[in-house]
């Protein structure tokens, strides 16, 4: 394992227009802050909004919040993400099983993201697609609080 310092990190949802895009940009505001250098990203399992920016409900409920999701396009992994990142992080258990199928047994081993980053309440990031804006809201607040442990971790080597 390299450094805190380069370290790389993919996040990864279903779609990679609400979660995993969010995580990504908490992620990146918040270790800049801290003055960690990485290399974030994120994709989803599925292609149906490739090339697509993120929903726009997450883009309003992030902008409230002061995170730009506006220069966000949607991909789907690819089987080189495992071995092109440090730290593949799915957002829940659907996303993780299609992730170690998809990884073939190459390169670095995907775990969920909220227990990885030591939260223990959830232990799965909840998709708010299908919910109402307060959900939208919610995974805002549970991005902050991942990307705090994600931190926290970081700095304990």
């Amino acid at each position: 394992m390299r450094t805190r310092e380069g370290l790389s990190i993919l996040f990864v949802c279903m779609g990679n227009i609400c979660r995993s895009p969010l995580v990504e940009a908490v992620a990146r505001q918040r270790s800049a802050e801290a003055g960690l250098a990485l290399t974030l990203a994120s994709c989803g399992t599925g292609n149906w909004h490739a090339g697509k920016g993120a929903d726009p409900r997450m883009v309003r409920a992030a902008a409230a919040a002061g995170y730009d999701l506006a220069p966000h396009r949607a991909r789907q992994v690819r089987t080189s993400d495992f071995v092109e990142f440090d730290w593949v992080l799915a957002m829940d258990r659907d996303n993780l099983a299609y992730l170690e199928e998809t990884r073939r047994g190459r390169g670095v081993e995907p775990t969920l993201f909220l227990p990885w980053a030591s939260v223990t309440e959830p232990e799965e990031f909840p998709d708010p697609y299908f919910g109402a804006e307060e959900g939208f809201r919610h995974a805002v607040a549970l991005a902050e609080q991942g990307v705090d442990g994600l931190i926290a971790r970081l700095r304990r080597g």
